[in-house]
């Protein structure tokens, strides 16, 4: 495995600018999410780590060596797609091994069929090792396809959305099991997705880019806790951040023109009144939608509360960030 270092990356097509002078570092060993919605410069950024692309300034170095005139090749890295990319008249077996076949590697068969064995058990799939890839579920070909990376034992892995294509429980399970992996393997890895569940459950940093500029790089609970700016605290949360006008309540510091809350952060008891016009039960928290004043915003309560809509509670912030102006947090 090894340390990534991107510096200053900037990559154009045509008019547009996917990627304006994006500067991190990838510890070694470090699960890393880049986080935002699309166009924000994602999977730009793996492609430039890849050799799929070249960047038109700036460096990447894995591992204290720069790789910009390194082939895909050369750079020891392994991609996962969005898709499964799968060979559909190969088996499993088949599958895994064919990375580990290139000249490159001059491994025997003995030692791709240990290798194989080793990662499909890691996946738990060695029953799976002797069916056509056609013959597997959704699930079960995005284990495959993630197989096919871990078995060559890459620098560093990188991956394209590789759960969203899946349904609600498979990606919830595959989240488990890519962090086990990641755990077990001692990986470097830098994952993309839009999805914040999957930034909070698996990363151990996160970067959140804004077209095409790293906006924040930190823990998931530095990002949560004090996010740089309205565009960041809204990327990390479920439910999202409430951001109301400053005067929504005392206490404004100079400069703030937007308080946000997050539901968590929202007392009830005391302060000023709030109308509930939604109860939503969710088995284990109960979230309430509330209007104050001409404004909307969701706190939450305990899962068995008897409150109903259209009834009144007393609302304070607690713990509030305030941002100015330009969106940037005070």
């Amino acid at each position: 495995m090894a340390e990534v270092i991107l510096s200053g990356l900037t990559k154009t097509y045509g008019a547009t600018r996917a990627l304006s002078d994006v500067s991190m570092t990838i510890p070694d060993g470090a699960f890393v999410v880049l986080l935002g919605p699309t166009g924000a410069g994602k999977t730009t950024t793996l492609r430039l780590i890849a050799g799929l692309d070249r960047p038109d300034a700036g460096d990447i170095a894995i591992g204290g060596h720069s790789v910009l005139r390194d082939t895909p090749a050369q750079r020891d890295v392994a991609m996962v797609f969005q898709q499964y990319s799968l060979y559909p008249h190969l088996t499993v077996r088949e599958n895994l091994a064919f990375p580990l076949r290139s000249p490159m590697l001059a491994l025997d068969e003995a030692a791709i069929a240990a290798r194989v064995q080793e990662v499909a058990e890691k996946l738990r799939i060695p029953h799976k090792l002797d069916n056509k890839a056609t013959a597997l579920s959704g699930g079960e070909m995005q284990r495959v396809s993630i197989g096919r990376a871990l078995v060559r034992n890459p620098r560093i892995y990188l991956m394209d959305e590789p759960l969203s294509s899946l349904d609600a429980k498979l990606r919830a399970d595959l989240r488990i099991e890519l962090k086990r992996i990641h755990a077990e393997f001692g990986a470097t890895f830098l994952y993309v997705t839009h999805d914040q569940i999957e930034a909070m459950t698996m990363a151990t940093h996160v970067g959140v880019l804004d077209q095409g500029r790293l906006v924040q790089f930190g823990t998931p609970r530095e990002i949560y806790e004090a996010p740089v700016s309205t565009y960041v605290a809204s990327r990390l949360g479920q439910p999202r951040i409430n951001l109301l006008p400053a005067d929504a309540f005392p206490g404004a510091p100079p400069k703030a023109t937007q308080i946000g809350l997050r539901p968590e952060h929202i007392r009830t008891g005391e302060g000023q009144p709030a109308t509930i016009h939604r109860v939503e039960h969710l088995g284990d928290q109960t979230r309430l939608h509330l209007t104050l004043g001409a404004h909307d915003l969701i706190t939450l309560t305990e899962p068995h509360t008897t409150l109903k809509p259209g009834e009144t509670l007393l609302i304070r912030p607690d713990a509030p960030l305030w941002f100015g102006a330009d969106g940037n947090r005070i």
